[in-house]
């Protein structure tokens, strides 16, 4: 019978990562290297069971791996370019405007949690800025873009089809996740 073959899924911070014989802080195992490919096996809590490149099994704090992007699902047509990344930006501030008002409204007591549920649904925003670099979602068209400071460029693209024109944005069942 054949091994299954070794599939990344993770790798190790780029300043390595303790690991543990088992997922107890009193059982110390060797230092796992700076950006080791690990696949991840199991988990219990915060602790992540993993496999390494080499073939061995230990325990580390999960909350330190860095998650490798799998391959992204297919979209109805090619990639595109967005010449201008400000209306994907106006669009997630819209969104975090949105929620923020609805957290306050939450938290002032002139909602309950089902309600703030029931608002917030549908709701979706994803932005990360470091330094030069921006990655933001895009809700209109269910993909997330990259941006070298000119324009944006598809990086991921979600599986579901593309709102009809005229929907309001946030208003769209959440993204699936495609399994690999």
């Amino acid at each position: 019978m054949e091994e299954p073959a070794f599939r990344p899924t993770h790798v190790a911070p780029p300043d390595g990562l303790a690991s543990w014989a088992a997922p107890d802080p009193a059982q110390p195992a060797s230092a796992l290297d700076a950006l080791l490919p690990l696949q991840l096996i199991g988990r219990a809590g915060d602790w992540a069971q993993v496999l390494c490149s080499n073939g061995w099994t230990t325990w580390v704090d999960g909350r330190l791996l860095l998650s490798l992007p799998g391959t992204p699902p297919t979209a109805a047509g090619p990639p595109s370019r967005t010449a201008d990344p400000r209306p994907a930006l106006a669009e997630a501030e819209g969104t975090l405007a949105r929620y923020r008002s609805l957290l306050e409204d939450l938290a002032a007591g002139g909602a309950d949690l089902e309600t703030f549920r029931d608002r917030a649904h549908g709701l979706r925003v994803g932005l990360v800025v470091d330094g030069e670099r921006l990655w933001v979602f895009d809700p209109l068209h269910d993909r997330w873009c990259y941006c070298d400071g000119l324009q944006l460029h598809t990086y991921a693209v979600g599986n579901r089809p593309s709102p009809p024109v005229g929907r309001a944005p946030g208003t769209d069942e959440p993204t699936r996740v495609a399994e690999p």
